[in-house]
């Protein structure tokens, strides 16, 4: 059973990578309006809700860079290193926090919430170590407006959209398969 449940995981993970690939062309490549709605972030905390920490983990870090290096977008630096480094905190805390809370739906919403403030924390610490540690680069009104404000419709998105997935793949056979 063991053995079953890694290769599903490993299955699953694949897709959540493939649909972080895939997902930012629904912005049409534009920058701008991907760094509003955040396409890659919902698959990677869904792997870290249904696969685990660990596979959430891998497929956040490498998810960015894969698409860095293949598409040239996100940028690579700092962009795609940044959001490697935010991407795999929000799957491996959104696998962490889904496995040691209560399987109450609140607590779904409990775990998405923690990884996502987690998740945007370490991108604003990495983009200022990648800007130099200069504050006049990358100081908090950066952070804010790249981590909150210019990402509000990403966050309501996932906010809406991850528990009730999380909340119906709970209900199907599949949950006794996962992580």
């Amino acid at each position: 059973m063991k053995k079953q449940n890694n290769l599903l995981n490993l299955a699953f993970s694949a897709m959540f990578l493939a649909l972080a690939y895939v997902l930012p062309f629904l912005t049409g490549q534009v920058p701008q309006i991907g760094k509003m709605l955040c396409p890659m972030h919902i698959p990677v905390i869904l792997c870290g809700f249904m696969c685990g920490a660990p596979w959430g983990l891998i497929v956040g870090f490498a998810a960015p860079l894969i698409r860095s290096l293949t598409l040239g977008m996100p940028v690579l630096f700092p962009s795609a290193v940044s959001m490697a480094f935010e991407l795999a905190v929000y799957g491996l805390i959104s696998g962490i926090m889904y496995r040691v809370l209560p399987k109450k739906k609140i607590y779904i919403y409990c775990s998405l919430l923690i990884a996502m403030a987690a998740g945007r924390l370490v991108w604003g610490a990495v983009q200022f170590v990648c800007m130099g540690l200069d504050p006049s680069k990358f100081g908090f009104a950066a952070f804010w407006a790249g981590a909150v404000t210019n990402a509000v419709p990403g966050i309501i998105i996932q906010i809406v959209v991850i528990p009730l997935i999380v909340m119906l793949i709970e209900k199907s056979k599949f949950k006794n398969y996962l992580s």
